[in-house]
């Protein structure tokens, strides 16, 4: 095998082994994840995966990335092809709500799941969930701030306030939706962010009715 063959056999290891682990985290957190257990889990020698990832703080932070990743690709990109302003923000929600639904991963958001375990744990990883949130948090308010200048939310909507209602909405879902009949707890989810975009939209008729 020649080494560009190596390294993309081993890229897709990586990737193999990452994903992985993203959805185990879902299930039983950061902390809960081993070499071992994933080299198990993909028929993968482990010796072979300590050359990506020296200490389990390695593989943790990369598996944070890797579910940065994930939601980028399921639902940021796929939401940035609505047109911008309100219909965007919808499609923003809408997306996130589908990724939960169609069960990408087992144990339903990565994000929740481990902002959670480590909201009082100080560090490396903490640190890293937090600069997320926060450029996640910026990005939901910066749409509600394009669709405010577009003339599509009333001059007086709250930005801030507006991105922390929907992320209430999305949590809400994904979390009811383990202990609960989902389908039901989905809808709520979509219905609460469109009534509320709708209360506030120069124009209603620009989200999809209930």
């Amino acid at each position: 095998m020649t080494i560009d063959g190596r390294i993309a056999r081993g890229d897709r290891t990586r990737a193999a082994v990452l994903d992985r682990a993203v959805a185990r985290a879902t299930e039983d957190g950061l902390d809960g994840l081993s070499l071992g257990q994933l080299a198990t889990d993909l028929g993968v020698s482990k010796s072979g995966l300590f050359a990506h990832w020296r200490s389990k703080e390695d593989l943790q932070l990369a598996t944070v990335e890797q579910a940065r990743e994930q939601f980028v690709e399921h639902v940021v990109r796929p939401a940035l092809k609505a047109p911008r302003g309100i219909r965007r923000l919808w499609s923003l929600h809408d997306h996130r709500i589908r990724f939960y639904e169609d069960r990408h991963l087992p144990g339903g958001c990565f994000f929740a799941k481990v902002q959670f375990e480590f909201s009082v744990r100080p560090g490396t990883v903490r640190d890293r969930l937090t600069e997320h949130f926060a450029i996640w948090t910026d990005f939901v308010e910066g749409l509600a701030r394009e669709a405010v200048a577009a003339g599509e939310l009333v001059d007086e909507t709250n930005p801030h306030q507006l991105a922390y209602e929907l992320e209430s909405f999305a949590l809400s879902a994904v979390l009811l939706s383990r202990i609960k009949s989902p389908e039901p707890t989905y809808h709520y989810a979509r219905r609460a962010a469109r009534d509320r975009l709708r209360t506030l939209a120069t124009d209603p008729d620009l989200l999809p009715e209930a």
